[in-house]
């Protein structure tokens, strides 16, 4: 319970009222080394932060052998003493034995050693404490389910490694004991009254037979009826739910078309197809979209009069911004989840709503969008498990990117998400450019969760969208889907008029007037980093005769797990033509050497470096970051147009394809070397 994670979802269950979840905490007292809180009282610092955070809350301390005493207690000196007894304490006496707790426990008064005069050492010794008395855990588990409008959590006091034995009971290395002597296992048999022989014990110390009384026991009996009605085996994978239509082809009709004469960040690209998609009356409603608390810097404030937030008890309170079209608006039937700045219990919904077609049979899909790093590498644990209980759905990483968040403090500055998103296989991970691929890689997820043809739908589709807003181009015609999705594509080199981005235009003039004999190289951009691509490709065209071809890069991770699959193939079935990696594939008939480029650390590109067939450059933004201008930031890490431009040139000077001088004189003519001469980005900050 002192872990971040189980801690910042607590108050997510209180604001929503989940009466039907309870926690049981097994207040044993005891970690792996010592002493939970040796000075103090873990369950009372636990009872004060569950009450603090809403909860009902329900200690069970002590055993029924305790009552009698506690009746006699009528000044209140055993209560005081239990009072004062830090955990430290309680935690010894259990590794000792009767006479020891006589002397050093009810022996801290008079009063309190008369009240156990006339019991024994092992009388005294057999106090249960209140988790070991199956007449309070009964008690306090009917209490549970009964109490209405808040979670429940039980604190029940226990000794770890109860039952095992002297060696074992309340010792600081119960967690490193593995072996029982036969001593050892005659007493926890007699203590659990196992009917079991010494010759059965006997013939293998090492293999102690298993005891089962019979499907016909009646305890066994009782405890699957019970199962039974509490609606079967724990746990258990429910493959079977309610039947999805998936949304229609109109849904993703505006990521296709772009932005027009508009700039549009990716960020306000993805939050426009997503309310496309909530729009569709068949699927529409199975969205559940969660925020923690940014929904206006996403642009997401639109979804509030109509989606609504969800809140179990409305809005009982008069909004400030009532007046506004976007006025904050909660709601019981609220759509979109919005836990506050919490991204524990932002992860925790995303998990019950990405398992509800398992827990429920009810498909949802949740979209969690958060801002920058705060995702994989504040909750990353929490991705895990949901991973491990198969949830489905969208990661969003908004405002991504080491150098689009200047100026908001280096916290913010996150260039190497991707790489934590890489840990988890159950993560599909992309970084993608512009809104059309991204309402394909969203189609795509879809229908791998929904569409019933994919053989593993369990993942979770993880998307970086950047605050960058630029013209957003529209769909090209002949676009390779499968290739995006696979994770890279050739973009294409517009006609001169044809691309309604002047620079786009001029860079295809420059690219077509180049002749057959021209340096060739290819540079790898993903994400925000692939308008800088397109302008280096230009300044190559115009400035030194390169002909450069750029690829947006959409997923660096599925390339690298694609080649890793292919090397694994050809590794256990050499008898078999080896497989060629994708990255390979679709370099194998280009030429001039490869610069990869993003707004990441270097390590992110450089995933698919052994399967590059050629010379492979990567520019990446290594180190904490520079808050400063877009600009200033991306010639500090060296990552801009200008940047890739002198690298591509180094790459093809040590190839002799051009003259050795140029790079350095390229370093010269862009002053490569001033961070304040560099020009990449726009310097706007809306999504």
């Amino acid at each position: 319970m002192d872990e971040p994670e189980s801690r910042g979802l607590l108050q997510l269950a209180a604001n929503e009222n989940l009466d039907n979840l309870t926690f049981v905490v097994n207040c044993n007292l005891q970690r792996l080394d010592g002493p939970v809180r040796g000075n103090g009282k873990v369950m009372q610092e636990l009872e004060a932060f569950f009450r603090g955070a809403g909860w009902n809350v329900i200690k069970v301390v002590w055993g029924r052998e305790w009552d009698s005493l506690l009746s006699k207690d009528r000044e209140g000196h055993l209560v005081r003493i239990m009072n004062e007894t830090p955990d430290g304490d309680y935690q010894t006496y259990k590794a000792e034995n009767g006479a020891f707790v006589r002397d050093h426990f009810f022996g801290k008064s008079p009063e309190t050693k008369e009240l156990v005069a006339d019991l024994t050492d092992e009388q005294i010794w057999n106090l249960k404490r209140g988790g070991h008395d199956y007449h309070k855990v009964y008690a306090a588990y009917r209490a549970a389910v009964e109490h209405k409008g808040q979670p429940t959590v039980i604190l029940a006091k226990t000794v770890k490694g109860y039952g095992l034995g002297p060696h074992f009971e309340g010792r600081n290395a119960t967690h490193q004991m593995k072996k029982m002597t036969l001593q050892d296992l005659k007493d926890f048999r007699d203590h659990l009254r196992i009917p079991i022989t010494d010759e059965q014990l006997e013939a293998n110390p090492y293999e102690p037979p298993y005891y089962h009384p019979g499907p016909d026991a009646p305890e066994i009996r009782y405890l699957l009826a019970r199962r039974g009605e509490l609606g079967g085996s724990v746990p258990q994978r429910r493959k079977e739910h309610r039947a999805v239509a998936l949304p229609s082809e109109k849904a993703y009709e505006i990521a296709k078309r772009g932005s027009g004469k508009q700039q549009a960040a990716t960020t306000m690209s993805f939050v426009r197809l997503l309310k496309d998609v909530m729009r569709d009356k068949e699927f529409g409603s199975r969205i559940v979209p969660i925020v923690p608390d940014e929904s206006r810097t996403f642009g997401m404030d639109a979804f509030f009069p109509t989606a609504k937030i969800y809140n179990p008890k409305g809005q009982n309170y008069l909004s400030v911004d009532r007046d506004l079209v976007l006025a904050y608006k909660e709601s019981p039937a609220g759509q979109l989840i919005h836990p506050g700045i919490n991204e524990a219990g932002a992860v925790a919904a995303f998990t019950a709503a990405g398992t509800s077609y398992a827990t429920h049979g009810e498909p949802l899909v949740p979209v969690y969008v958060f801002y920058s790093m705060f995702g994989f590498q504040r909750t990353g644990d929490s991705f895990w498990a949901a991973a491990d209980q198969m949830a489905r759905g969208f990661v969003i990483g908004a405002t991504a990117g080491r150098t689009t968040l200047t100026g908001e403090g280096l916290q913010h500055a996150d260039g190497h998400s991707p790489l934590l998103a890489s840990t988890n296989p159950a993560v599909v991970a992309y970084d993608p450019a512009f809104g059309y691929e991204i309402g394909h890689i969203v189609r795509a997820g879809l229908e791998r969760m929904y569409g019933g043809a994919h053989e593993d739908p369990n993942v979770m589709y993880y998307l970086t969208v950047y605050n960058e807003p630029i013209v957003q181009p529209a769909e090209p015609a002949g676009l390779d889907v499968d290739s995006l999705l696979r994770g890279m594509y050739r973009l294409p080199l517009p006609a001169p008029g044809e691309g309604g981005d002047t620079a786009a235009d001029d860079a295809g003039s420059a690219f077509t007037r180049l002749g057959a004999d021209a340096p060739r190289a290819q540079v790898l951009a993903s994400g925000v980093a692939v308008p800088w691509a397109l302008e280096a490709r230009q300044i190559l065209a115009e400035d030194w005769g390169v002909a450069a071809d750029v690829w947006s890069v959409t997923s660096w991770t599925e390339l690298r797990r694609e080649g890793l699959a292919a090397e694994e193939q050809a590794f256990l079935h050499p008898e078999l033509e080896a497989p060629v990696p994708f990255v390979t594939r679709q370099l194998a008939t280009t030429s001039g050497p490869v610069v990869a480029v993003s707004d990441y650390m270097k390590a992110v590109p450089d995933q698919i470096r052994q399967f590059v067939p050629r010379d492979y450059a990567v520019l990446g933004a290594d180190g904490f970051g520079f808050s400063d201008t877009r600009a200033a930031a991306r010639r500090f890490f060296k990552i801009d147009a200008h940047s890739v431009v002198v690298r591509t040139l180094q790459e093809l000077a040590r190839r002799g394809e051009v003259p050795a001088g140029a790079p350095r004189e390229a370093i010269e003519k862009y002053r490569l070397l001033d961070v304040n001469a560099g020009t990449t980005g726009n310097a706007g900050g809306d999504a």
